[in-house]
């Protein structure tokens, strides 16, 4: 009873607090945390509230947007008192795009941040103890240069005020175009390109897409880099089925244009007539050059600082292909993950989410046996072709949903289906539940799970927890520099092995 009157006396010292404040007031909060999307918290007078762009440590004058009953958010006016760990940013977007959410923190300390983060979800979603954690969570791993690491970026095409074609990003949570050729995070050569590609669009009188009216032709530009190949490639997303092969006015002179930019291999193009949202269409044909663009991935030693093996493994790349977008952390990520799953060569091996075979044909070099299970029968279609092209023959792909796919295979060997290793690397939206009831049933003496998320994470090493595994290493790793986004991998091991 005590309790609830408490409970119920401080919810309502809360709503006399938020009277005290009103929308577009000024009020100075000095900000004590933050959030897992990477928003400064702060509190005034014990009301929290919720402002953008400011980072742990800053004392700042904040303007107030909104106010819920319990909570608030502002917009930052200005930094009174900067926090130690405060930087220039060296984009001037970073603040309207939203895809840099945490730019203005130290790289050491947005390391920090991402390492407490999958500590913090682990503990409150998981439900493990702190203890546990810290005996099993390693250092994250971070980059060496955490700008101009992606390989691959998607460049909406629109209009400014004049009429003039941009490309540039979406503004944090809606589609208003930020002209921005030069995003920081991507590779050199998507400024030349884009620019060649407006300039192309002035002169011809091209209109890009607008999504209110569904006309215009030009939607998106996607721009892709093999880093160690070196090739290019770029596939414009049009909303008009071709002709004879055409789809653009004057279709030679941009092809000109954008062949002659050192390393370009590939020209397509990407019919997309819905009214939709999804950026690529169903239909995709190569105007110039070749189908695909490669790149290699080294498999490298997490024990000697992630120095390069021998080894390196090619795939080829289609305009929609999965494949991360860091390939310098994808090479310690997989090398961690391959480490992680203790192979001797005697292992059977299954991959599930496994794209285009990234991890499979990493883990096929010290396994006996691997099976790899994509949704995306493109994607299947380049798991096959990247394992003939590293001449690898013991792995297996299989098209469909890992949740439909393995519980049939399962049903068809009569229970009896093995795994000495599974692999998970799911989407977003994580693991179907029964997906994971399927990997218990079948046994695996470890578990190697892969994720971007680390509070879905969480909920599904706790599933496996209580179904007989045992947490023994975690470490992330931050593939996606100045964002709040973190991978992680873990090592899960069946509890009977581990009392053997």
């Amino acid at each position: 009873v005590i309790s609830k009157v408490c409970s119920i006396f401080g919810m309502r010292i809360k709503m006399r607090m938020k009277m005290n404040f009103e929308k577009n007031q000024l009020i100075t909060v000095d900000i004590v945390d933050m959030t897992s999307e990477g928003e400064g918290l702060g509190k005034l007078d014990g009301f929290p509230f919720f402002v953008k762009d400011t980072v742990i440590g800053d004392q700042a004058l904040v303007r107030i947007v909104k106010l819920k009953k319990n909570y608030g958010y502002g917009r930052l006016e200005k930094v009174i008192r900067p926090a130690s760990c405060r930087r220039e940013p060296k984009c001037s977007f970073h603040k309207s795009c939203g895809g840099c959410q945490i730019q203005a923190m130290s790289y050491e300390s947005q390391l920090t941040f991402k390492q407490t983060k999958v500590k913090n979800n682990l503990i409150r979603i998981g439900g493990f103890e702190e203890e546990k954690i810290n005996a099993v969570l390693e250092p994250i791993v971070g980059m060496e240069e955490p700008f101009g690491y992606r390989n691959k970026a998607q460049y909406p095409i629109g209009k400014d005020k004049n009429g003039n074609p941009v490309a540039g990003f979406y503004a944090g949570r809606t589609h208003s175009i930020i002209a921005n050729t030069d995003c920081l995070l991507g590779a050199a050569e998507n400024r030349e390109i884009l620019e060649k590609v407006l300039a192309y669009m002035k002169e011809e009188g091209i209109a890009p897409y607008d999504e209110e009216s569904g006309k215009g032709l030009i939607r998106h530009v996607l721009i892709r880099k093999g880093f160690a190949s070196g090739e290019l490639m770029i596939c414009l997303i049009v909303n008009q089925k071709g002709r004879n092969g055409i789809y653009l006015k004057n279709q030679d002179k941009l092809i000109s244009s954008l062949s002659h930019i050192k390393g370009m291999t590939s020209i397509s193009v990407s019919v997309n007539c819905d009214r939709t949202n999804v950026i690529m269409g169903k239909e995709i044909h190569t105007i110039w050059g070749k189908d695909t663009i490669s790149d290699t991935i080294f498999i490298r030693n997490p024990e000697k600082g992630f120095a390069p093996t021998e080894k390196g493994i090619t795939f080829a790349i289609s305009p929609r292909s999965f494949y991360q977008v860091n390939p310098v952390q994808t090479e310690k990520l997989y090398s961690l993950a391959l480490s992680f799953a203790g192979l001797t060569g005697a292992e059977t091996v299954w991959d599930l989410y496994c794209g285009i075979g990234t991890i499979s044909l990493f883990l096929s070099q010290k396994a006996d046996k691997v099976y790899g299970v994509e949704i995306v029968e493109q994607a299947v279609k380049n798991a096959r072709e990247n394992a003939a092209l590293n001449e690898i023959s013991n792995v297996e792909f299989f098209a469909g949903a890992a949740e439909e796919v393995v519980p049939a295979k399962y049903r068809e060997s009569g229970g009896t289906l093995r795994s000495d290793v599974v692999v998970l690397d799911p989407p977003r939206k994580g693991c179907d539940e029964k997906l994971l009831q399927t990997v218990i049933q079948m046994e695996p003496k470890r578990i190697v799970y892969v994720r971007c998320d680390p509070a879905p994470l969480a909920r599904d090493l706790k599933y496996f927890g209580e179904n007989g595994y045992v947490l023994k290493r975690i470490c992330p790793c931050d593939m996606f520099g100045h964002s709040y986004h973190v991978e992680t991998v873990c090592l899960l091991s069946k509890r009977s092995i581990m009392s053997m």
